[in-house]
């Protein structure tokens, strides 16, 4: 139990946590205030897939990314783990608003979009490092929530997180990313990147 008390401080995942909490509520409220309809609209959805990914995106690494690489114990398992409890956060916390007047669905996409989004984001940490690990996800985000959704076969791929949960090349994609990040994050881990001590000077 301390091990996993001190993985978590160093992950700083309490504050992430906290992080994810407060966007969801600002994102509720936003709909509530917005929208005439209890269901959220898909852009919105998208929207707060990515910034809840966004929040937890510093988890991926600690103080000092070398260090992961030191360890005397295998990290694969613990970072597969780790990502794979980050899904079920956002999903989670989206996902408890169908009790409400708020909701945010449906539960397929909000599971395939985390995960993809996710999945994208351990890839970006896995080759560029922590710090700019989002930046393909919010440009892959933004370019299809602003951009209609295509009907060609590439057009599904590269809107797939608009897409209907049902949409299979939308299902594939995510897949995809998903795994990728997975196996790449869990086998190497961050990029790694100055110890935080001498970021500080």
């Amino acid at each position: 139990m301390r091990l996993l008390t001190l993985y978590l401080r160093s992950r700083r995942v309490p504050a992430a946590l906290l992080g994810t909490a407060g966007v969801m509520a600002l994102m509720w409220v936003l709909s509530r205030a917005l929208s005439e309809s209890p269901a959220a609209d898909v852009q919105l959805v998208m929207l707060t897939v990515l910034l809840l990914v966004v929040a937890l995106t510093a988890t991926l690494g600690g103080p000092d990314d070398a260090l992961d690489s030191t360890a005397a114990f295998s990290w694969a398992p613990r970072r597969a783990v780790h990502l794979l409890a980050a899904v079920l956060v956002v999903a989670a916390l989206m996902l408890a608003t169908q009790l409400t007047g708020a909701r945010f669905g449906p539960a397929g996409l909000v599971i395939r979009d985390a995960a993809g989004l996710l999945g994208l984001t351990a890839l970006g940490a896995a080759t560029a490092g922590v710090a700019r690990s989002w930046f393909l996800p919010l440009g892959w985000t933004l370019g299809a929530t602003l951009f209609p959704q295509g009907e060609s076969l590439a057009g599904r791929v590269l809107t797939w997180q608009a897409q209907e949960p049902s949409s299979t090349a939308a299902a594939v994609t995510a897949g995809v990313f998903a795994v990728s990040g997975l196996i790449a994050y869990a086998m190497s881990g961050p990029a790694n990147g100055a110890p935080a001590e001498a970021t500080q000077q």
